[in-house]
């Protein structure tokens, strides 16, 4: 019986070693280390959670830790995002992805050394990994940061071991280890960033891209509003009417009176005034809002209808895994026309429909008054083994997903890499192929891949399927050009595919991530 964690190791190694061969430096030698040692690593987690050792709980459903696929995502999209920007001559980017290239090795072997600090014998081989790798980051961090970005770095893993300790401690079950430190790293650095940046910026620095600054400024500040919401609600009563005025209000005021401020110091206006002046710029993008207005009815149609078929008191008819994936087409119908039309529009609409996502969840699980309980109802029938926490967070997942290549691509010129298709590695990863393997697999797929419970032929009809979406960008976006590089986006697509047939971290989230990273080489 073949191990789909080895497998899964086996195509993150095949993903390291071409981002190895085609950018060469201390760093990559750097990402090759850290494979090995997250490899150990990752077998440490695995006996801990197999055994109820871990203090914290994670997500039990998942089989795996998933230290090897999400220590390597952060590395790695760092080393490909500084080629990028060095290409196009943008020194300070460059620097910054260095310094998210160093922070992902630091955040990696923390959580690495976390398993082995906790493991009885300790483990020979796997201290004498994590020793080598912890060299070898040190050495490169010696040669290629200045002070301040070492700092910086260190910066980052005081913030991700306290925002650690806050998310596993408030939302059990939510995260596999692999996922807490792709996602609390993430956020790690990005608040760092703000931090930073906050203290330096004065008002004779004028207005920034508020594109730069929305989302950081959004996601950071709705993440706070999480914490601190889930703290006061341990000592106080969150259904009556009294705590859902108390919580409008103090979303409010925090919105209004810290946010916007907060991001109207980097875009030196008031948000509300830019974003009015930005929709409306031109009667193309009032009508891509207007669209985007219908799909958004059209996804709570799906949701009500699906209700509407579950059974008078029944709590636990679930959707099928077709209807589940409806909600991919609607992610498709929705990215594909701002990919194609209007890139900044659909970096605001997206990071706004993150915020919104957020925002409705909080009042879910808070069952906040009016809307609280209707939503726990209505969201029941899409539940899957991956919410098993307090949290429902597919659709959140889904969303950054499709979005996570379109807010990196523009910074690190989009036209780059494999004819210009990094910004729809979302779309092609998760949005085609990953719905299409599911719907595929599950109706005519019999031969199973060893291990697993996915279908040859659901992998199969993927790749042909992100094939097909690729010729139909080469007709419609004038940007994508292949010239030449069609071997090797077949290649990736078949990697990612594979790399989904065995993986069982949230594939809407690595999925797109590792093929966005081959298609910038």
């Amino acid at each position: 019986m073949i191990d789909p964690v080895l497998v899964e190791s086996a195509t993150v190694s095949t993903v390291v070693l071409c981002v190895h061969a085609a950018l060469w430096n201390q760093h990559s030698w750097c990402a090759v280390g850290l494979l090995v040692q997250a490899f150990y690593s990752q077998r440490k987690w695995d006996r801990l959670l197999k055994s109820d050792g871990a203090v914290f709980q994670f997500r039990p459903a998942a089989g795996s830790s998933g230290v090897v696929p999400a220590s390597l995502v952060m590395p790695l999209l760092g080393l490909v995002l500084r080629a990028q920007c060095a290409s196009a001559g943008q020194v300070h980017l460059e620097r910054f992805f260095m310094v998210v290239t160093v922070s992902g090795m630091v955040l990696a072997l923390f959580v690495s050394l976390i398993a082995l600090g906790v493991t009885r014998p300790a483990p020979v081989h796997a201290c004498a990994a994590a020793g080598l790798s912890a060299a070898s980051v040190a050495y490169a961090a010696k040669r290629t940061l200045t002070v301040s970005e070492v700092i910086e770095v260190l910066e980052v893993l005081l913030i991700f071991v306290y925002l650690s300790l806050i998310a596993l401690y408030l939302l059990p079950r939510c995260f596999t280890p692999g996922e807490a430190l792709l996602v609390v790293g993430a956020v790690s650095v990005a608040l760092n960033q703000l931090i930073k940046r906050s203290l330096s910026r004065t008002e004779a620095d004028g207005g920034g891209d508020p594109l730069t600054y929305l989302l950081p400024v959004l996601s950071v500040g709705l993440l706070l509003l999480g914490a601190l919401f889930a703290l006061l609600f341990r000592f106080m009563e969150s259904e009556t009417w009294a705590s859902s005025l108390f919580f409008h209000t103090v979303t409010a005021v925090l919105a209004l009176g810290v946010l916007a401020p907060w991001l109207s110091l980097f875009i030196g206006r008031h948000p509300l005034t830019w974003l009015w002046d930005f929709v409306t710029l031109d009667r193309r993008r009032l009508e891509l809002v207007a669209y985007w207005a219908f799909l958004c009815l059209a996804a709570a149609g799906v949701v009500l209808l699906q209700n509407r078929r579950r059974p008078a008191g029944s709590e636990k008819r679930q959707a099928s895994t077709t209807v589940r994936k409806y909600f991919h087409v609607i992610a498709v119908a929705t990215f594909v026309p701002g990919l194609l039309y209007d890139r900044r529009l659909l970096h605001v609409a997206s990071a706004g429909c993150l915020a919104v996502f957020l925002f409705l969840e909080y009042v879910r699980y808070f069952r906040i008054k009016p809307l609280g309980t209707p939503l726990r109802r209505l969201l029941a029938s899409f539940l899957d083994d991956r919410d098993s926490g307090p949290l429902i967070l597919t659709h959140v997942y889904l969303l950054l997903g499709m979005a996570l290549p379109v807010w990196l691509s523009p910074t690190a010129c989009a036209s780059a890499g494999a004819g210009g298709l990094a910004p729809y590695a979302g779309v092609l990863a998760v949005g085609v192929g990953d719905a299409v393997a599911a719907v595929f697999g599950a109706a005519l797929g019999e031969l199973r891949w060893p291990g697993t419970r996915k279908t040859v032929e659901g992998t199969a009809t993927s790749v042909l399927a992100q094939v097909a979406a690729v010729a139909l960008l080469l007709i419609f976006d004038a940007e994508v050009d292949l010239d030449g590089a069609f071997s090797w986006v077949l290649a990736s697509v078949t990697l990612v595919a594979v790399l989904e047939a065995y993986t069982a971290q949230i594939d809407n989230l690595l999925l797109p991530l590792y093929l966005l990273v081959l298609l910038m080489l």
